[in-house]
C-alpha cells in the first residue's frame, strides 16, 4: 500500500473507534478511492497511561508503544497518529525510535485554537490526571501566549470519574456530568474555550455534544490534521 499512515490506537479502543468514525465522516469523499488509506494498530492491551505517570511502579507503557513504532516503521508510513493525549508523555523517546514524523497532538490542538476562537485569552484544559501531572499540555499553551485554566481538584476528580468510571468501564455517557464539567470551566473559572484533552473526553463530546460552552476536541484537530497532510502526500505522489 502507498500514501498511508499509521495510527497506534487502543487506548482505549471506544475512543479509538471515536477517532476513525471523526476520520472518515470529516474526509471529503465521493467514493471508495477518495478515502484515506491507513493501518489501524488497536493496541488494547498497553498499560494505563496516567496509573504510570503517576506511580513509576506501575507497568510502564513505553515498551509496548515503542515496539509498535519500531514495527510499523518497518512498513514506511508517511507518518504516524497516536489519538490518545497522555501518551504523548512518551512523544521525545518514541520518536527518537524513527524517522517518520508523530504528529504532536497537544501542540497541533494548541495552534488550532485561533480558528476555534480567535479572541480567546483563557484556556482551560481538561485532562486525565496524568496529563495534568505532566503538563504536556501546559507549555504549549503558555508558549502560545494564552493564560491557562486548569480545573481545580473538584472538577479534576469529575472528569477523572467520567472518564474512568463510565466512558472506560461501561461505555456509557453521564450527560449531566460532563455538562457539569464544563459549565464549572467557561462559567466558573472564566476559561474562554476548553481543551478536551483526553480521547475518553472526545466520545463525551460525540455522544452529549448538545451545548453551547466553547471546546476544542484534540482528538478532531488530530484527524483534520491527519486528513490534510494525508491529502498533501496523495497529491505530491501522483
Amino acid at each position: 500500500m502507498k500514501d498511508f499512515f499509521t495510527i497506534i490506537g487502543g487506548m482505549g479502543t471506544e475512543a479509538t473507534e471515536t477517532f476513525i468514525h471523526i476520520l472518515n465522516e470529516r474526509t471529503e469523499a465521493k467514493s471508495d478511492q477518495d478515502y484515506l488509506n491507513y493501518i489501524l494498530v488497536n493496541h488494547a492491551t498497553i498499560p494505563d497511561r496516567t496509573d504510570y505517570i503517576l506511580d513509576h511502579s506501575k507497568p510502564n507503557p513505553l515498551e509496548p508503544l515503542a515496539a509498535d513504532i519500531k514495527e510499523q516503521s518497518q512498513l514506511h508510513p508517511d507518518f504516524f497518529a497516536i489519538p490518545c493525549n497522555t501518551a504523548h508523555y512518551f512523544l521525545k523517546e518514541l520518536q527518537a525510535l524513527t524517522p517518520i514524523p508523530i504528529l504532536n497532538m497537544p501542540k497541533e490542538t494548541v495552534s488550532a485554537i485561533k480558528e476555534y476562537a480567535p479572541n480567546a485569552k483563557r484556556v482551560g484544559l481538561i485532562a486525565t490526571q496524568g496529563t495534568l501531572h505532566d503538563q504536556i499540555y501546559d507549555n504549549e499553551i503558555i508558549s502560545a501566549g494564552y493564560e491557562l485554566v486548569k480545573p481545580t481538584e473538584k472538577i479534576a476528580d469529575q472528569t477523572m470519574s467520567l472518564i474512568y468510571d463510565d466512558i472506560k468501564a461501561k461505555n456509557y455517557v453521564d450527560e449531566g456530568l460532563y455538562h457539569l464539567i464544563l459549565s464549572q470551566m467557561v462559567e466558573t473559572l472564566k476559561a474562554d474555550i476548553v481543551i478536551l484533552g483526553c480521547t475518553e473526553l472526545s466520545v463525551a463530546q460525540q455522544r452529549a455534544g448538545n451545548h453551547d460552552y466553547p471546546v476544542i476536541d484534540a482528538q478532531t484537530v488530530l484527524a483534520d490534521r491527519c486528513i490534510a497532510l494525508a491529502k498533501e502526500k496523495r497529491g505530491q505522489n501522483k
